[in-house]
């Protein structure tokens, strides 16, 4: 059985590693608005990472922001490093809940994984990488079951709007909810917007590993899942080429149709592509769980994301065949990592986004769904009812990811009979299916509604 202690024999509640990191630093006044959320109402927490210099200056700089000058000196500085062992084991004995947002994950989060588990400490990230978090699941899941400790992956934007509005889109509809799509677009102010390069980095080394990632879910030997109602369908568009040749003094045209994964939305009324981040993966993840532990109805689910008019799908082309090409070898990685600027048309940046800009920016995740009404049998026909939700809040990385990693942390500790039974690796929707987690975001600017 999995415990959350919120006794006095852990003095922290929440320890926030790597707090001094661009996303850390967030976090860390995220943790700071809701100490009143805490158990009983009051919340102890600290921040670690490896320079006691740079964590001063991030308790410093979050106490002005914020208006509370009690952060420079009530909030406790741990020094620990991914590679000293002992200090992360000193570091997790400490704390009830480790919110990890020390990244590349698939460079830096297993260590912190395997000192929360071994020392009893639950663990949250704010992963996007679908290898780290699946191979978490396969190498650490029966220990952490043992030790009665959850660690939950992908609690940041990635992936707790998806993962969790496709559980809310289910728990509203009435009858049986089979399929759902989702359109992910954001939008930015008049100052523009971009994001740090730490996200950049990961979907580089992300990519230059796929094949990894196939070999691993192999391990797994999982059954596909069961389709209920009708398959989902793929989006695709088809594009008609005109190829003019001469050969041998021959004039020959060939034609030839081909599937773009590029294809206008109606839905979101601008030209979209699949999302390629961690959420299908996380969802599907999901979905196993809850079929497997609740005997639940697996719900299909296909993710996109808006790109905008033409300008923008131009820009999308050549950035995307330069990514492409370079990414496969190393020098490739190299110019990638060195100019993320440059090579993603200044959507990425080493310096990521001003606040000025995070206030303008904010994103949408449409739901569109279908399934079957009350008393219908899903085994025959085809779906008779649909249904639209909508996710929306505000900027995506740095404002929204704080706010979810940090009500999935105040859910753990105020809600641990919601959560399963027994220890384990799991996603946001396995863990918080039956919780309050939806109204807690709510609350906290990134609403849930039917459409």
């Amino acid at each position: 059985m999995a415990k959350v202690d919120t006794s006095s024999s852990r003095p922290y509640h929440i320890v926030i590693f790597g707090a001094s990191g661009f996303t850390g630093q967030f976090v860390v006044e995220e943790v700071a608005r809701t100490v009143s959320e805490g158990p009983n109402g009051t919340l102890t927490w600290a921040v670690a990472g490896r320079s006691r210099q740079k964590l001063d200056k991030v308790l410093e700089q979050a106490a002005g922001t914020l208006g509370k000058p009690e952060l420079r000196t009530a909030v406790e500085v741990i020094v620990a490093d991914v590679g000293e062992p002992d200090s992360l084991a000193a570091m997790c004995k400490q704390a009830v809940i480790v919110l990890n947002c020390v990244g590349p994950y698939r460079f830096w989060g297993e260590p912190v994984v395997k000192a929360c588990v071994e020392n009893g400490a639950h663990c949250i990230d704010i992963c996007g990488e679908p290898q780290f978090l699946e191979s978490m699941q396969l190498n650490y899941d029966s220990q952490a079951a043992d030790k009665g400790v959850y660690i939950v992956g992908a609690c940041g934007f990635d992936s707790i709007p998806a993962d969790m509005g496709v559980l809310y889109t289910r728990d509203q509809f009435k009858g049986t909810l089979t399929a759902l799509e989702s359109f992910l677009t954001a939008s930015t102010g008049p100052e523009g917007g971009s994001i740090n390069d730490g996200t950049w980095k990961s979907a580089i080394y992300g990519f230059a590993d796929s094949g990894k990632l196939r070999s691993l879910r192999k391990k797994f030997g999982h059954k596909p899942l069961p389709v209920v109602g009708s398959k989902i369908k793929r989006r695709y568009r088809e594009l008609c080429l005109c190829l003019h040749v001469c050969l041998f003094d021959i004039e020959i045209t060939l034609h030839c149709v081909c599937r773009s994964a590029l294809f206008y939305s109606n839905e979101v009324q601008q030209y979209a592509v699949p999302f390629m981040g961690a959420d299908p993966s996380v969802v599907k993840r999901s979905q196993r769980f809850l079929l497997e532990e609740h005997q639940e109805t697996p719900v299909q689910y296909g993710a996109y994301a808006g790109v905008g008019g033409v300008a923008n799908i131009v820009k999308m082309l050549f950035a995307g065949m330069m990514f492409w090409f370079l990414v496969k070898f190393g020098f490739g990685r190299d110019l990638l990592i060195k100019y993320p600027e440059f090579f993603s048309f200044g959507f990425f940046s080493k310096d990521g986004p001003t606040r000025k800009q995070m206030e303008g920016s904010s994103f949408k995740f449409a739901f569109y769904g279908e399934g079957y009404t009350e008393g219908q049998d899903p085994s025959q026909g085809r779906p008779n009812a649909k249904i639209r939700t909508l996710v929306q809040g505000p900027e995506a990385g740095y404002v929204a990811t704080p706010i979810t990693m940090v009500q999935a942390a105040i859910t753990i500790l105020n809600e641990p009979t919601a959560l399963p039974k027994k220890g384990g690796v799991y996603t946001p929707g396995a863990t918080f299916a039956k919780t309050k987690l939806v109204e807690r975001l709510n609350k906290h600017g990134i609403q849930f509604s039917v459409i």
